[in-house]
């Protein structure tokens, strides 16, 4: 049976899936050690303009889970922090963290003086680089920890000096250094959620090459109060409302050359960004051109609802190219009607492009030996004794399914424990 089981349970991701999990184990009785590579818990959620099935903005939901946390002091969060290594078995695992520098204390009040002290500025990675913010930044507005961070460049430049001597509490460290934590914990779950498909790999697109073409990513962004447009819809080119947007489905995904699989949520997140457009410009003309539309189980009211809008236009066809219209400022999109066979060339004011979801594990891995599937996906609730995944690392899904999925996963990773 090995040495003494540990009655604690380390949490790899602080996503909506990882936050439920560390939740429902921490209410339950169980010490939990919650990990994020952010500087913030909330994942890709916290990013969203609104979600479903409510269609309401992530932060009531977000607050909620935080104050859970905050207020439970059997959950120990680190951010900044990722995984190195993981050894040993079920009920008895060693677990190496690496926690970066954020170079500001618990003393913040996040007052703001650091920033207002520099000048430099980052591209703002929370709003996928669309806007850009002072080196010393508040990731976001609802942030948790509510708690500024300094950005290592502005450590390493002449102005570290002066804005650790703005901030009034003392709260800046510009001598911290990376921190590694060694834990022993009885059960892991994985729940380090997925990244959008990287749109730079689909050249035809011109993803990188024409501003008005972006992601779906960066549309819920651009939609969102505290986005970098602050809510406005609007072409990055010019800064002017579009009068044609397209919505180009399948981005990458169900394409043995970059995502084999499809996402399952992007079809629905699409005509939601549709619903967008359509109620901050009224006469915008929608294209949605799609292979298949998915939008599974209770969600079937929700497209046949924007489907019956006359200024939705649904075009079964893969777009094949999209270019600038010479002589114009406008994009075309080249496809063919695959109902008709009829090759169209169709000007829009505004790509989006729908991408598909990346698992983590195909670029990070766990530290240790587990199995995959052909997809780069954890294959399934439990990856092995002691190891459960959860969320989007295991299955594309949306919000509320991967809090269900965290729930299971802390249910398992306390039958793991109790049973030894």
């Amino acid at each position: 049976m090995g040495g003494p089981v540990s009655q604690s349970i380390l949490v790899v991701g602080g996503g909506m899936s990882g936050m439920t999990a560390a939740i429902e184990a921490a209410e339950a009785g169980y010490e939990v050690f919650l990990v994020e590579k952010n500087s913030y818990l909330g994942g890709r959620v916290a990013q969203l303009n609104q979600y479903f099935p409510k269609l309401c903005p992530p932060y009531c939901g977000l607050e909620i889970n935080f104050r859970r946390i905050k207020n439970n002091p059997k959950i120990k969060v680190f951010t900044l922090a990722t995984v190195e290594s993981i050894a040993g078995q079920e009920g008895e695992f060693d677990v190496a963290i690496l926690q970066r520098p954020r170079y500001v204390n618990e003393k913040c009040t996040c007052c703001g003086k650091c920033a207002e002290a520099t000048t430099m500025e980052i591209d703002n990675p929370f709003n996928y680089g669309m806007d850009k913010i002072k080196a010393a930044y508040l990731p976001h507005d609802m942030a948790f920890p509510m708690r500024y961070v300094i950005d290592p460049a502005l450590v390493q430049s002449p102005e570290a000096q002066k804005v650790k001597e703005a901030c009034p509490y003392d709260a800046i460290d510009l001598d911290m250094q990376p921190q590694k934590i060694e834990l022993k914990v009885g059960a892991i779950i994985w729940a380090t959620g997925w990244n959008p498909y990287d749109a730079r790999k689909l050249d035809t697109y011109g993803f990188g090459v024409y501003p008005d073409v972006i992601t779906n990513v960066m549309m819920e962004r651009m939609a969102s109060w505290n986005g970098p447009t602050q809510g406005k819809i609007i072409r990055p080119s010019n800064g002017e409302p579009p009068k044609t947007v397209a919505f180009v489905q399948c981005a990458g995904s169900r394409d043995e050359n970059h995502l084999p699989f499809c996402s399952g949520v992007c079809c629905l997140a699409s005509m939601k960004q549709a619903t967008y457009v359509r109620e901050q410009i009224p006469d915008a003309k929608i294209y949605i051109f799609y292979i298949d539309i998915r939008a599974k189980d209770r969600y079937e009211d929700f497209y046949n609802r924007v489907k019956e809008d006359e200024n939705v236009i649904f075009f079964k066809g893969k777009v094949a190219k999209i270019e600038q219209q010479e002589g114009s400022d406008q994009l075309v999109l080249r496809v063919e009607n695959t109902m008709t066979e009829e090759l169209h060339e169709i000007a829009a004011d505004l790509v989006v492009l729908a991408t598909g979801m990346e698992p983590t594990t195909a670029t990070e891995p766990l530290p240790i030996p587990v199995a995959y599937d052909d997809y780069q996906f954890l294959p399934g609730l439990v990856v092995q004794p002691g190891i459960y995944a959860a969320g989007c690392v295991r299955t594309p899904t949306n919000v509320a399914e991967v809090v269900q999925d965290g729930t299971a996963a802390a249910l398992k990773a306390i039958q793991s424990i109790s049973r030894r």
